[in-house]
Formats: C-alpha cells, structure tokens, sequence
C-alpha cells in the first residue's frame, strides 16, 4: 500500500504530484531501481556519513530515535531517515539535525524525479534517493537509517553501515515478506527474521535482541552467510531491567543507564539496543552519560505519546485521570507491547481505526485484554482503504470489549466519550489515523 503525502507548500506538492504520475504508486522491493537511480545522481549513498541502519517488524523507529538522542547529546550533527511521516512529508529527512525545509525538498525531489522518470522508481526509493542526496551535501557525523519495509530488498539497503541493528519481530506486510521464494525459510516468523538480516554486511556488527528459536536460527544463518559480526544480545551483550532503571554489559564493562521517558516496557529493549549498536563500533565515539541524557530525552510521535491540551482532547471535556494516548499498533506484536505497559486495573476506552490490509481482530484481542473493562469505538482511516467500524465493533464484542460503537471519525468518538466513565483513552490501529490526531491536536512533529 502507498504512503500517500500532500504538502501545503505548492513546490513540494508539484513534485508529490509528479511522483505519483510516475511511479507503480505501490510497495515494489527489489534494488535494482534505486540502484539505477542512485547511479544517475552520482551515488550519493556511497557519500554519507558513518551509518546505523536498523529493521525491524516494530521498535525500529524507537531504536532510531534513542540512536539520534545519544548522539546529539554527545555533540553530534546526525542526519535522519524514517517513515512514515505522520502529518508532514518532510518528516521523513532530518538533515543535520533539523526537518529538511519545503524549499529543498522541493528541490531534491524535482532533482531526482528529473534524473529518474524512466526508471519507474518507487514512491518510497524515490524520497530514500532524495534523502541520500540531501544527506550527501551537507556535513555530518553520523547518519540513522531506517528500513521501510523489510530488508533484503528494502530501497536503503543499498548503504554501507557501521554496525546494523533489528529491533522487535513480528508477523506484518504478509504480502511482501511471506511471498513464495526459493531458498528462504518455510516458516512465517523465521522469514521475516531472513528479511530483516538481509541488511546484514561483511565485517559489520548487527546487533539483535532475543526472538523464538526458529527466527535466531535464521537471523544467524544469514550473518554468517554475509560476514556480518552476530551481535546477539545473552552472547554479546545483556539487558537487566528493573524498576529504576537498566543495566547493559558487554565485554567492555557494564553501564547503568535510566529507564526511557517513551512509555512501555519494550522501550528499554530498544534503548539498549541502541546502546549495543552504539558500543560495537569504533568511528563514532558516544559517552555514557551521553547515552543516559539521550534515553531520557528521545522522542518519538505516536508511539504511546501522551496526548497534550489541544482542539482535540479538549472535546472530552473533561481530563481523563490516565490521560489520552496514541500508538500507532497496526499489527499484532505492537498491540501485544502496548497491553504489556497498560494499567490491568484502568477502565479504558480505546478508539481503533485499522487498514483493511491488517488483521483487525489480532490487534483487539491484545488491546481489549489489557483491561478489566474495555469498551471501543470504531471509526474509518481518512483516505485508505480499511476496515468498516461495524466490521471493528463486532470483532470487538468477540473478543471481550464489555461494549463497541462506532463514529463517523475522530472528532465525534471524542465526544462520545466525554461523558464516558473511564479512567485512560487510547487511540491506535493506524500511523494514518494517528498522523490526523496530531494534525488535529495541534502536535505537528518538528
């Protein structure tokens, strides 16, 4: 499925525009294209600076997040790569430090749209052509990569990192990662585990947490097959968390470092996972009490952000005791991380809207058994092709929601729920829906 994008500036909009009367206007993995393209604009990958490239089904972003706080808290100029955006376009390429400006975005994108038309690239190898571009031109010390969808055959995999990293697994994009091929694994969860170690490189680190065995297997298999170093957490490194805080060892000495300010318990798993990422390579140095100020101070938009005061919010009309929450959790092992931090005791609301390509019904089951009583209003996603509220409500009640309704978007679930005897309220099931939240609630990520 595309990650459709406007923008309100008429320059970048012309080339969005441009972009999609000439790209398939779907996911299409293969580097063949972004190689192509990439080689008419001179190679500007082969051009960046000390690269951290990370997959992952989920926890990627988070992973990146902690990667760019640490950095900068260290001193460091970095330059970001992510997706998808949330509200802004520009989102996804932090240049220096700071959001690329509509004006050489505008640019850029003209810059590689001009260079490349013919080949037919890709949304998504298109904007990873012109991030490469912006990053290649202006001055940095280190450059955060994230993979879009996959791996192996992801548009950024044509980089050469420092040291590579893969954050939580999980099943997702099915129709991508579990597609028929010779050679790879027979079993789900240990193919999308091949997938994401393909960004693997000769003689580089690729650090890993812990999956079911099957998945280990071929997340080694694949290391080794590529000369990557196997940087497995409980082999090369360990995470002992507790209450206040964690501790990370490895062969150099053991740091005790805060628990992140990004709520939920797997946060601390991708900080250390940073924190590995970080401490397997040489070429970029990072202190510890530099990697302690960036956990507690990263960020990262709508994965269990707390909600502020806003034109949204404010149509509770009143203040939920637990707050107003929004997570993307689009599949399965997102809504399981979510339960695993959610208070058992609260009463909760949780307001879902989830793409038709999804199963809906996994991403329930998990949000509805956090708490003792849940109740559930479903709504469309803006735009995309999803799954019809009643169709939610009704797998809501099967799954154990003491009481489901549905709403005409977002604006009117809130109000629903104004008078609603509930202690925290959750918005989840799409990074679209949760992209109109923050436009809503006045939250634009800078």
């Amino acid at each position: 499925m595309p990650d459709y994008a406007v923008s309100t500036d008429p320059a970048v909009q012309t080339q969005l525009a441009r972009l999609w009367s000439l790209s398939p206007g779907a996911d299409v993995l293969g580097l063949s294209r972004i190689t192509a393209l990439l080689t008419r604009l001179g190679d500007p990958h082969l051009r960046l600076p000390p690269a951290f490239h990370v997959a992952g089904t989920n926890g990627k972003g988070s992973t990146c997040a902690f990667l760019r706080a640490m950095l900068e808290a260290s001193g460091k100029r970095v330059h970001v790569y992510s997706s998808p955006h949330l509200v802004r376009f520009n989102e996804r390429i932090r240049v220096a430090g700071s959001l690329i400006e509509d004006a050489p975005l505008a640019a850029v994108l003209e810059e590689v749209l001009d260079a490349g038309g013919d080949i037919r690239a890709s949304f998504f190898e298109v904007t990873t052509a012109a991030a490469f571009l912006a990053f290649s031109r202006t001055p940095a010390d280190a450059c955060v990569i994230e993979v879009g969808l996959g791996g192996r055959l992801d548009a950024t995999n044509v980089v050469q990192p420092l040291v590579c990293g893969i954050a939580g697994l999980g099943i997702d994009h099915e129709a991508f990662l579990l597609a028929e091929e010779a050679g790879t694994p027979p079993e789900p969860l240990a193919r999308i585990a091949f997938e994401k170690a393909g960004i693997a490189k000769p003689g580089a680190p690729l650090a890993t947490l812990e999956y079911p065995p099957a998945a280990n297997d071929a997340i080694r298999a694949v290391a080794s097959a590529k000369g990557a170093i196997l940087t497995k957490i409980g082999e090369a490194w360990t995470c002992a968390v507790d209450a206040d805080g964690f501790t990370y060892a490895d062969a150099a000495g053991s740091l005790r470092l805060p628990l992140p300010t990004l709520a939920g318990r797997h946060q601390a798993d991708n900080a250390a996972l940073a924190v590995a990422m970080l401490r397997h390579q040489t070429a970029v140095t990072v202190r510890s009490e530099d990697m302690a100020a960036g956990i507690r101070g990263a960020f990262w938009p709508a994965r269990m952000q707390r909600l502020n005061d806003g034109p949204l919010t404010r149509l509770l009309d009143r203040t939920s005791p637990g707050g107003v929450w929004l997570d993307g959790a689009h599949n399965e092992s997102a809504a399981a991380a979510i339960a695993h931090a959610w208070p058992q005791s609260a009463k909760t609301a949780i307001v879902i809207g989830v793409l038709a390509n999804k199963d809906a019904a996994s991403v329930l089951r998990h949000l509805i058994a956090m708490s003792v009583s849940t109740r559930v209003i479903a709504i469309p996603v803006p735009g995309h092709a999803h799954h019809e509220p009643e169709e939610l409500a009704r797998l809501a009640i099967e799954n154990g929601a003491v009481e489901a309704a549905t709403a005409k978007g977002i604006a009117e679930a809130f109000l629903a729920l104004a008078t609603a005897d509930v202690d925290r309220i959750l918005v989840a099931g799409s990074l679209y829906l949760a992209g109109e939240v923050l436009l809503r609630n006045d939250e634009i990520p800078t």
